[in-house]
């Protein structure tokens, strides 16, 4: 199985991209991850012919079983998402794709309003989607020098939302008592 990671955030290091990487490294043994890197050079979508960064990311979503997407830390969709999620619709690329989500922010509203926002579009361009609102700091440390998740709590929503993608033949087996 593999799975590509988009991340909302135009800025290296943000914590949503940090987040998307942390969550890389929470999948079972076996599946596979890949994080897109390609979002701010996503044009705006124009019917004609498809330029060179969208079949790129064409692409990596049609070989994908399934895509993580880190929705930003305040309520409002880069432009460049959109434009992403736009080419993506036009060319069907997300029908019948299981897509999930992760919103985190310092506000219960923000992650909210994001990740509705991210749903509907989602939705409207046909994707199966599913995932979950992390009402967390941004500023308070939950990643370790290597950048894995440190907080148990975190590590099992992110965990959760993970295991609405993978197939139950790749979890973790649950213990036997």
């Amino acid at each position: 199985m593999k799975i590509i990671g988009i991340a909302a955030g135009l800025h290296a290091g943000s914590f949503i991209n940090r987040l998307l990487e942390a969550a890389g490294g929470e999948l079972p043994e076996g599946v596979g991850f890949e994080v897109w890197p390609g979002l701010c050079e996503m044009p705006p979508y124009e019917a004609g012919p498809v330029p060179a960064s969208v079949r790129g990311l064409l692409g990596v979503v049609a070989a994908a079983d399934a895509v993580l997407v880190t929705a930003p830390e305040h309520s409002l969709l880069p432009a460049e998402l959109i434009h992403s999620l736009d080419w993506m619709e036009a060319r069907g690329a997300l029908a019948g794709k299981h897509v999930a989500v992760m919103s985190a922010s310092a506000r219960a509203c923000g992650a909210m309003w994001a990740q509705a926002e991210l749903y509907k579009r989602l939705q409207g361009a046909g994707a199966v989607v599913m995932g979950a609102e992390l009402v967390i700091s941004p500023a308070c440390p939950h990643f370790d020098e290597d950048g894995h998740l440190t907080d148990p709590v975190l590590r099992g929503e992110v965990r959760a939302v993970i295991a609405q993608l993978c197939p139950s033949e790749v979890m973790e087996p649950a213990l036997s008592l």
